[in-house]
C-alpha cells in the first residue's frame, strides 16, 4: 500500500512546499558528528500550520507509539488520543506509518513516500515524508508529515456495475529503492471474496506475497508487475490473464493507473466447459438480458434476472413490444437510439424504464446484434443505477447542505449571492447579514454538545421561517449563520428585518427534560452597492459590523460603516507585523525583580515580553498580545518565552526563580506540557525554579482539560501562580479547583492602598487567604514606600514594581542583583 515516488507534476502547492522545508528543517538540525539529528531543533518551534499534519512516532520494542498528532493528521488517522500503540488506527494508515518510519530509520534520511487509503469507496494518494530524530534520552522519534497529494479515485461505479464478478483494487507497494516488489489489496467486493475463497475481512489490506488464494499465484504476481513497469507514467494500461485454480478458470482483466490496479476476477469455467454457450451466458446472467428483434420490437427472450427485476413474468415478456416499459416521453428518442446503432451499442445517456407494478427506474443499456435461434436479433444488458443516482443526488445535496442543520453551507451561500450580486444593478440592493448567537458556548459547556446540536437545529428552524422567496439562510460553522436578501430591499425593511430576527432567535428554546434554554443573537449587515459590489467584500464588511454588535454586548444588530473597514485595516496590519517580527527575531524579554519583604532580597523576576518595532517603536504587550492570540502566533510566541526565560534564568544563583505568564491559548494546544519539558531540558533549569502564571480565563472553558494540564506540570515540580487575583467572577472558587502556589495581588488593589480603605481591606483579606491556605502571596504595581509599608504590615510575602526596578534586559540583570545582595550585607 506504500510506494516511494517522486512527487508528480500536478502536485499540490501547499504539499510541494511543505516537503522541501521540512528536508531543509532537517538538515539544517543535524550538528557535526550526529547520525540524527535531535527531536526539539526538528520537531519543535516554528512549524507553523505543518504542525497539524504531523503524527510523531515513538520507536519502542513492541513497535511503534502515537506519542502525538497535529489535527489534520487526526482526522486521517481517525484517533485523536495520543500515547496509544500504532496497532489501534486504521491498518491502512499503520502500515503507512510503519514502513515509512522503518525507512527512515534504516537509511538514517528522511523518507518520501506514497500512501493510498480507501474511504468510502474513494482512494486518496498522501505524500508521507518520514523525519527521523533522536532524543536526548535515547530514543528515537520518527516525525511523519501527512498530506493529500492528487485526485481521488472512485471505485465504487465498477463496483456497482457487477454483482456476480469479483472487484479487486490492488496497490503497488515499493521499497527504498522505488522498486515495486508486492501488491495489497486495498479494496474488494464480496464476490472477490468468494472467487477467491477467502473471508471477507481476511482478504482485505493482504498482500499477495502473504500467500492464501489464487491471486499470490508467482504467474500473476508477475504478470501485474510488469504492467507497472510498462506503463507509461499518467496513462491507463490493460490486460488479461487466464489461470487455474481449484479445478476451476479464473480470468483476470486488469487496468492499471499508477500505481493503482483495478482486477475484475471472473469464473468462466462453465463458459470454457460448455464450449462458451451463448444460451448459458445468457441464462445464467445475473443481470437483467433479454434478445428484441429489430423490426418487429418485439421480445424474443427473456433472462431469469429481467423477469425477476422488471415483475414481468416470461409470458408477458414474450407479448410486449420493447416500447411497453418506455416512459411515453422518450418513445422518439428510444426510437432514434435504436435506429442510429449499428452491431454494438452502449448507452450515452440514463434511460428510464417502467416496472411492473408501474415505477420507473433508471437504466445503462449495452447491447450487440447477435444470432438468436437463427433469426437476427439484439442482445441488451440492463445496469439499473437508480440507487446510484439517488446516492448521487444525496451527495450533490450534502455538497451544497450543512449535516447538521440542513440549511445551505457556504458553498451554496456563495453561489446564491454570487447570482443576486450579477442580477442586481446601482439601484437594487442586496443585503448580507452575518448572525452569530450569543451565549451558545455557554450551552455546549455547561450542557455537552448534544444539547448544542439539538439547539442549533431549532435556531435554524426560526431562521428558515423568517427567511422567504429567493433570500436564502445558511450556516457557515459553529454558530455563525449568514443571511442573503436577495430581492430589493430598502435601509428600513433590512433594519425591520433584522431586529425581528433577534426577538425570533432570543425567545426561549424547550429542549425537553424541563430545560429551558435562552440565548441571543448578534447581527451584521453590508447593503451592496455601498457597501460592496462582491460578495467576498460583502461578507467581510457585515462581519466588521457583526464583531461591533458583539463588541456592544450582542442582542443588537449594526450596520458596517467605513472606520470599521479602518480599523480592520490597522489589525491587519498588526497581524502582518506581528508574523514577520516573529520571524525576524524584533521579540525580546525584559525582567523584572520579585522582592522578598522580609529578606529584602530578590527572590525571582517575572519574564516580560517586549516588541521594538523597526518603524513604529516600542508597541505596548497590550495591544499586540491579543492578536497573537487571535491568530494562533502565540503557541510559537509562548514556546520561544519558555525556552528563552528558562535558558537565561538557567545563569542566575540557584535561588532565584523565573516567572513566565501563560496565554488560555497555550492549553488549547494540547502540547503545552511537552514545551514545558523540553524548555527545561534544553535549559538544564531545575523544574521548582520556574513559576508559570495564568489568569482565571484558563478556567472559562474546557476547564476539566486545563486543570489536568496544569496538575500534570504541578507533578513536575513547576510553581503554578494565579495572576490579577481578586479582578475575575470566581477567583475564590478557583482556588477549590487547584492548589496553587502563589497569588498574586492586582496591581489595581495596590495602587489605591494609601487612600482608599476598600482596597486596603481586600488586601488584608488576600493575604490572610494566603497564609490560611499555604499560599505565597505577590503584590504587583508597588511604586512608593507607603505601599510597601502597609503590604509589610498585612503579612504580603513578596512584592513587584517600579519602586524597586522597571523590566530590564537580561544584560543589565547582574548588576541588579549585586546591588541587592550589597545592600542585604550593608543592612546586617
Amino acid at each position: 500500500m506504500i510506494a516511494a515516488n517522486k512527487l508528480s507534476a500536478d502536485a499540490d502547492v501547499k504539499v510541494f512546499d511543505d516537503i522541501p522545508a521540512l528536508q531543509r528543517k532537517w538538515q539544517a538540525a543535524v550538528r557535526p558528528g550526529q547520525i540524527l539529528p535531535g527531536y526539539e531543533e526538528v520537531m519543535l518551534g516554528s512549524l507553523g500550520r505543518m504542525a497539524d499534519h504531523i503524527v510523531l512516532l515513538q520507536s519502542r520494542d513492541a513497535g511503534y507509539v502515537v506519542s502525538r498528532s497535529g489535527r489534520y493528521a487526526q482526522q486521517w488517522l481517525g484517533e485523536s488520543r495520543w500515547d496509544i500503540p500504532l496497532a489501534d488506527v486504521p491498518p491502512d494508515c499503520a502500515r503507512a506509518l510503519t514502513e515509512a518510519a522503518n525507512c527512515a530509520l534504516q537509511t538514517g534520511r528522511p523518507h518520501l513516500a506514497t500512501a493510498h487509503c480507501v474511504r468510502d469507496g474513494l482512494v486518496q494518494t498522501y505524500q508521507i515524508l518520514a523525519l527521523p530524530t533522536a532524543s536526548r534520552w535515547g530514543v528515537e522519534f520518527v516525525g511523519v508529515y501527512v498530506n493529500e497529494h492528487g485526485p481521488r479515485y472512485n471505485l465504487v461505479d465498477a463496483i456497482f456495475s457487477s454483482t456476480d464478478e469479483g472487484i479487486v483494487s490492488l496497490a503497488a507497494i515499493r521499497n527504498a529503492t522505488n522498486s515495486a516488489f508486492d501488491f495489497q489489496i486495498v479494496h474488494h467486493n464480496e464476490g472477490a471474496a468468494r472467487l477467491l475463497k477467502v473471508a471477507v475481512p481476511a482478504l482485505q489490506w493482504r498482500r499477495l506475497s502473504e500467500g492464501g488464494h489464487a491471486l499470490c499465484l508467482p504467474d500473476v504476481t508477475r504478470w501485474l508487475l510488469s504492467m507497472i513497469a510498462e506503463k507509461v507514467a499518467g496513462s491507463q494500461s490493460s490486460g488479461r490473464l487466464e489461470i487455474d485454480s481449484d479445478d476451476r478458470n479464473l480470468r483476470l482483466t486488469a487496468t492499471t493507473l499508477g500505481d493503482l490496479v483495478s482486477l475484475t476476477v471472473s469464473d468462466v469455467t462453465e463458459i470454457k466447459r460448455r464450449d462458451a454457450s451463448f444460451r448459458l451466458l445468457f441464462d445464467g446472467n445475473p443481470m437483467p438480458m433479454w434478445v428484441f428483434q429489430p423490426e418487429t420490437m418485439r421480445f424474443l427472450s427473456i433472462n431469469d434476472a429481467a423477469i425477476a427485476h422488471y415483475g414481468y413474468t416470461r409470458e408477458q415478456f414474450l407479448r410486449m413490444e420493447l416500447k411497453e416499459i418506455w416512459p411515453r416521453d422518450e418513445w422518439d428518442a428510444h426510437t432514434r437510439s435504436l435506429a442510429q446503432h449499428g452491431d454494438s451499442y452502449q448507452s450515452e445517456r440514463n434511460w428510464r424504464h417502467i416496472k411492473a407494478d408501474g415505477t420507473e427506474i433508471q437504466v445503462l443499456t449495452f447491447g450487440r446484434r447477435v444470432v438468436f435461434d437463427g433469426c437476427d436479433g439484439f442482445l441488451v444488458a440492463i445496469v439499473d443505477i437508480t440507487e446510484r443516482r439517488k446516492a448521487e443526488a444525496r451527495v450533490a445535496h450534502m455538497a451544497h447542505h450543512d449535516a447538521l442543520t440542513d440549511l445551505p453551507n457556504r458553498t451554496f451561500y456563495q453561489e446564491r449571492l454570487a447570482q443576486a450580486l450579477h442580477a442586481s444593478d446601482a439601484e437594487r440592493h442586496v443585503a448580507v447579514l452575518c448572525v452569530d448567537l450569543d451565549l451558545f458556548k455557554n450551552v455546549n459547556d455547561s450542557f455537552g454538545h448534544p444539547t448544542g446540536d439539538r439547539l442549533l437545529k431549532q435556531v435554524a428552524e426560526r431562521m428558515r421561517g423568517e427567511v422567504h422567496g429567493n433570500n436564502l439562510v445558511a450556516r457557515l460553522g459553529g454558530d455563525e449563520f449568514a443571511i442573503v436578501l436577495t430581492s430589493d430591499v430598502t435601509l428600513n425593511e433590512v433594519n425591520e428585518f433584522a431586529a425581528r430576527l433577534i426577538d425570533v432567535v432570543r425567545a426561549p428554546y424547550d429542549m425537553g427534560n424541563d430545560l429551558k434554554i435562552v440565548i441571543g443573537a448578534s447581527v451584521g449587515v453590508a447593503l451592496s452597492p455601498g457597501d460592496g459590489t462582491t460578495g467576498e467584500e460583502l461578507l467581510r464588511n457585515a462581519d466588521m459590523a457583526l464583531y461591533r454588535a458583539k463588541a456592544e454586548g450582542g442582542n443588537v444588530h449594526h450596520f458596517f460603516e467605513r472606520e470599521m473597514d479602518r480599523q480592520a485595516q490597522k489589525r491587519r496590519d498588526m497581524e502582518l507585523d506581528l508574523r514577520s517580527a516573529y520571524t525576524n527575531g524584533e521579540f525580546e524579554l525584559h525582567y523584572q525583580p520579585l522582592v522578598d519583604i522580609v529578606a529584602d532580597c530578590i527572590v525571582g523576576f517575572e519574564a516580560l515580553l517586549r516588541w521594538k518595532h523597526p518603524d513604529k517603536g516600542t508597541i505596548s504587550p497590550a495591544d499586540f498580545i491579543p492578536v497573537a492570540e487571535d491568530i494562533g502566533l502565540i503557541v510559537a510566541l509562548g514556546e520561544w518565552v519558555l525556552r528563552s526565560a528558562c535558558a537565561e534564568a538557567s545563569k542566575w544563583p540557584d535561588h532565584v526563580k523565573v516567572a513566565v505568564n501563560l496565554s488560555p491559548v497555550q492549553f488549547r494546544s494540547r502540547n503545552l506540557v511537552q514545551v514545558v519539558v523540553a524548555a527545561l531540558a534544553y535549559s538544564g533549569l531545575s523544574p521548582h525554579r520556574l513559576e508559570l502564571e495564568i489568569t482565571e480565563s484558563v478556567f472559562l472553558a474546557e476547564t476539566e482539560n486545563n486543570i489536568a494540564t496544569l496538575h500534570q506540570l504541578r507533578a513536575l515540580g513547576v510553581r503554578i501562580s494565579m495572576d490579577d487575583f481578586g479582578t475575575g467572577y470566581s477567583s475564590l472558587s478557583y482556588l477549590r479547583s487547584f492548589p496553587f502556589d502563589k497569588i498574586k495581588i492586582d496591581r489595581s488593589f495596590v495602587k489605591d492602598l494609601v487612600e482608599r480603605p476598600d482596597c486596603m481591606a481586600i488586601v488584608r483579606a488576600i493575604s490572610g487567604l494566603g497564609r490560611s491556605l499555604n499560599i505565597t502571596t505577590t503584590a504587583e504595581g508597588v511604586e512608593t514606600m507607603d505601599q510597601l509599608e502597609r503590604l509589610r504590615a498585612e503579612g504580603c510575602n513578596e512584592v513587584q514594581g517600579y519602586l524597586f526596578s522597571a523590566a530590564r534586559p537580561a544584560a543589565e540583570l547582574g548588576a541588579l542583583l549585586h546591588k541587592f545582595a550589597r545592600r542585604a550585607t550593608e543592612a546586617a
